[in-house]
């Protein structure tokens, strides 16, 4: 639950998003668990929904993740059977990872469990306070994607 700051404190906006992130990510997580997906997959299935099969380098950039977690979820995933590594058809040593029919089917399933709670977590929100609030994150977003690439922090 999350905790008011103490008078002393001053008010962390990211810490009650770190907290609303958190609890999301735990309604959502049990609910795809059902389908056999997870949070922490997301970002590779989300990429490879779109049906162009990655390489496992690409898809650690795109998920901000060293290559060695990537292989681990990966390895996971194809345990699973919700992704396939497939042959490079430009380079024969090297093998692309594509989704499988099987989480392609769950696919929507997912999407709809986000909505979901997507729209619980923003009962009460105007339009205009959910723009605002996107204006907000994406400048939060864009202020912390600068200083890790700058290595300013």
């Amino acid at each position: 639950m999350y905790r008011q700051p103490k008078a002393h404190e001053p008010p962390n906006s990211l810490r009650i998003v770190g907290h609303a992130y958190r609890t999301f990510a735990r309604i959502v997580d049990a609910q795809l668990r059902e389908l056999g997906f997870a949070m922490s997959q997301l970002p590779v299935l989300i990429v490879l929904k779109q049906g162009k099969p990655m390489p496992q380098a690409e898809l650690a950039r795109i998920a901000r993740v060293e290559q060695s977690s990537m292989a681990q979820l990966l390895n996971r995933m194809e345990r699973d059977g919700l992704v396939e590594r497939v042959a490079d058809p430009t380079d024969k040593r090297s093998r692309l990872i594509s989704l499988t029919e099987l989480a392609s089917r769950r696919m929507h399933k997912g999407k709809a469990i986000m909505d979901a709670t997507v729209r619980i977590a923003l009962q009460g929100f105007s339009a205009a306070d959910i723009e605002r609030l996107d204006e907000l994150m994406r400048r939060i977003n864009e202020n912390l994607e600068r200083a890790a690439e700058e290595g300013d922090y």
